[in-house]
């Protein structure tokens, strides 16, 4: 049975006092939802609908004007976490641009389980630069990304090995980008968040690596096509698939991804770390790679933000009100909590510390907070919550 990860569509809380409109979008099933100055509008339709390769694009455009990037997920169908953050990805609210989401790119592929399809093809082969791509699967894929015409691309992808400077080896822990100054400083500085907020084991940390050159293999890659042909900023994410559970490699890949969009899409309230339980399927385990061993090593902590009076963040809040938020539900199962870290807006530094922090909101809108505890062993999480304030 084909893995339900396409997660259900929603909107952003309306505030209080705030008109609600919707709209159709011409070819596509979509939808409106939002303020008079805020408003975001959700769209989905199927490529090579019909065929066995049907598949569904998720378009998420904000009314501010911005830069559009598209993520790709299930280009191979065993790299299970790319395609299952892709899926949740694609319900992520954006402030500005708009957001282009193909979860499960090869779908034949996901279904089996395996990399290629029933034909043996890699999908990851087929987008030549400057040429036409190969096979119908791949053209229809293009024509989504061409059409679009991203300034940045993410495809999300895993691996069963460390990359150590030599794809020979293995991939995993990577993140590999375009030439250009702007692409190579934005994967250093999503490698450098990602591992110091969510890597806790140093021989995972997540390397850098470019883009292999036109004339060398691995060769017709989607996100070297995107480069190259469409000069966007395009980014090949890869985790380690072996001996780390699911929802670990997907709240990587949320984070990367989360990193590399928040200046770009103005991303508000993604709770890019805290992966939905009822979203992540663990796969079954394949016998050849069950070697019946627990894994080992620290546990991490785990942030929990609470609201008092409690369920705030469900609710639609009056500009100048106070909130109390308090992070003494969170814990580490083997240790204890040294520090808690708030940061208070989408972006900056986590400037406020202590177990509880005040926040009043100043405006109508949504403000987006996040909570970093730190352990003793040094290992952190991070839990996020968003108030909003009605017009």
């Amino acid at each position: 049975m084909r893995r339900d990860i396409l997660s259900r569509r929603h909107v952003l809380t309306l505030a209080a006092g705030c008109t609600l409109t919707s709209a159709g979008v011409a070819s596509v099933v979509g939808d409106t939802a939002g303020t008079d100055e805020e408003m975001v509008s959700r769209a989905s339709f199927p490529i090579r609908e019909g065929t066995a390769e049907e598949t569904t694009v998720f378009v998420t455009t904000a009314a501010a004007e911005g830069p559009t990037a598209v993520v790709v997920g299930g280009v191979h169908g065993n790299e299970d976490a790319g395609y299952t953050a892709a899926g949740q990805i694609a319900d992520w609210p954006i402030d500005a641009g708009t957001l282009v989401v193909i979860p499960e790119a090869n779908a034949v592929a996901v279904e089996r389980g395996t990399r290629t399809d029933e034909e043996g093809t890699n999908l990851n082969r087929q987008f030549p630069e400057g040429e036409t791509p190969e096979t119908e699967l791949a053209r229809a894929i293009w024509d989504v990304i061409s059409e679009y015409d991203p300034d940045i691309l993410i495809d999300l992808h895993e691996s069963t090995g460390i990359y150590a400077g030599d794809p020979t080896d293995g991939v995993g822990q990577a993140i590999f980008h375009s030439d250009g100054g702007e692409a190579t400083a934005a994967a250093a500085d999503a490698a450098t968040y990602v591992n110091r907020t969510y890597v806790d084991d140093p021989d995972r940390a997540f390397q850098l690596g470019p883009f292999s050159n036109p004339e060398n293999d691995p060769s017709g890659l989607l996100a070297h096509k995107a480069a190259r042909d469409l000069g966007a900023d395009a980014f090949l994410a890869e985790t380690l698939s072996t001996d780390i559970e699911l929802e670990t490699r997907v709240q990587w890949h949320r984070a990367i991804v989360e990193r590399l969009f928040e200046d770009e899409l103005l991303l508000d309230g993604t709770d890019a770390g805290s992966v939905p339980d009822e979203e992540v399927t663990e796969p079954e385990p394949d016998a050849s790679d069950d070697d019946g061993d627990e894994p080992s090593g620290t546990e991490p902590p785990v942030a929990r933000i609470e609201t008092r009076p409690r369920g705030l963040a469900d609710t639609t809040l009056e500009p100048g009100q106070t909130v109390t938020l308090d992070a003494s539900q969170s814990s580490d199962p083997d240790g204890d909590l040294v520090r808690y870290e708030w940061r208070v807006g989408a972006n900056g530094a986590f400037d406020r510390t202590g177990e509880t922090i005040e926040v009043t909101i100043s405006a109508p809108g949504n403000h987006p907070i996040a909570l970093r505890v730190v352990d003793d062993d040094g290992a952190t999480d991070t839990d996020r919550v968003t108030l909003s304030a009605g017009c």
